[in-house]
């Protein structure tokens, strides 16, 4: 591990100030992607800045129709919240998928969303619940919020407080699970509000990233059965060790239908 400096700041507005002060910073949330990553010496930064002190960055809540989660909320919270299985039941049962009940019990949403790892389950919720992210600068919608592989919409000094997911009629997500690690080989999160549908998928791409012929097909009929025909095209997707780019886009297209017949 490289040496670098390590701070806990109590207050929001010390945390935006470190970042804009330190030559190379990194928060730090709930660490499960940023600790392996210094001990295997891949990263190198000039500055260490946690956010557990931070007041006012966990709870959940309803506020004018959303449910708001706070950042640092972490994995098995939301899991386990009766506000948010009153509000979204698919997006705590995404939540109590993640990885196993060590990584639950300390990874984050907000580190999770920040991270955009392309295998993590919270991008697909993001994207299909019409979530707005909010930050200590600004709101950004989830549309534009995933930019490319470990890339957001996040600037330099931007730190995420809450995430707002607009409430569906219903939703459903699905992953076809790694056996190893539980990252979503692909994830398909399908959500209702009224006649219009949106699906967030993760897993698949580089990043999350919605599937627009199906949500307009499934606007003019709701079943499995309007999803037929539609293929996924495979040119933009991941193909690794694990799966092809070919099998990534048959996933999609499976679990897209299996989630709409758990909805309907």
């Amino acid at each position: 591990m490289h040496d670098f400096s390590y701070h806990r700041p109590a207050q929001l507005g010390e945390a935006g100030d470190l970042l804009k002060k330190s030559s190379d910073p990194k928060l730090l949330a709930g660490g499960m992607t940023l600790i392996p990553t210094l001990k295997q010496r891949l990263a190198n930064p000039s500055d260490v800045i946690d956010l557990a002190r931070i007041a006012g960055l966990k709870g959940i809540r309803r506020e004018n129709g959303m449910l708001v989660i706070g950042a640092m909320s972490c994995h098995a919270d939301v899991a386990a919240s009766a506000e948010v299985r009153s509000a979204i039941p698919a997006l705590a049962d995404l939540a109590d998928g993640i990885g196993d009940p060590a990584v639950r019990h300390r990874g984050t949403i907000g580190g999770s969303i920040a991270n955009a790892d392309p295998a993590a389950d919270y991008p697909a919720g993001v994207v299909g619940l019409d979530a707005v992210i909010e930050t200590n600068e600004r709101q950004i919608k989830a549309d534009a919020f995933f930019l490319a592989l470990f890339t957001t919409a996040l600037g330099p000094a931007e730190i995420i407080t809450a995430v707002r997911f607009r409430i569906p009629d219903k939703a459903h997500y699905l992953k076809f699970r790694h056996p190893a690690s539980g990252y979503a080989v692909v994830g398909v999160m399908v959500a209702r509000y009224g006649k219009d549908v949106r699906i967030g998928i993760t897993g698949a791409g580089p990043s999350a990233f919605r599937a627009a012929e199906m949500e307009a097909a499934l606007t003019k009929s709701f079943s499995p059965q309007a999803l037929a025909g539609i293929r996924i095209a495979p040119d933009e997707l991941l193909g690794d060790i694990h799966c092809s780019a070919e099998f990534r886009a048959h996933l999609v297209e499976v679990l897209a239908q299996r989630a709409v017949a758990a909805i309907a």
